[in-house]
């Protein structure tokens, strides 16, 4: 094989390789059997019930924020804000705990979820609704393939 023919065959290796590369690196939501975990799903199932009522945020703003893009809702901002309140994760003056955020999840997405909190430690907004929403739009954009909203 001469030079002309091994170069060839490297271009071809590396474009296989970037193909395969973007493939995995894909920012589709993980959506499957194991994730998100099906024990936090279920124990969320009642907050997110009520947390629905109670803001009167439609489940297609839900599902289209937690699967598709990030969106701007009022009723979903105090939606996300209500979650938190209702897991317990923020204090009387609406600041986040972030152990607290912990304890609360499964283990399985302790890993997961501090490589989200090492990138947005500071939510910003006039109120908790704000917050909330600077917190979950922060977590979606830095790890849109882990992120859900239930």
């Amino acid at each position: 094989m001469g030079p002309r023919q091994c170069w060839g065959v490297l271009f071809a290796a590396l474009v296989i390789f970037q193909s395969a590369t973007l493939i995995v690196r894909s920012d589709e939501p993980r959506r499957d059997a194991n994730y998100p975990p099906p024990e936090l799903l279920e124990k969320m199932k009642p907050m997110h019930d009520a947390c629905v009522a109670e803001t009167g945020v439609s489940e297609d703003a839900v599902k289209r924020f937690s699967d598709l893009d990030i969106h701007e809702d009022d009723k979903l901002k105090c939606y996300m804000d209500c979650l938190f309140h209702k897991a317990g994760v923020v204090n009387e003056k609406g600041e986040f705990h972030y152990v607290k955020i912990q304890d609360f999840l499964p283990e399985s997405m302790h890993l997961i979820t501090l490589n989200w909190f090492k990138r947005c430690l500071y939510p910003q907004g006039e109120n908790g609704c704000e917050k909330a929403f600077w917190l979950n739009k922060c977590w979606k954009t830095r790890d849109p393939v882990h992120y859900f909203l239930p």
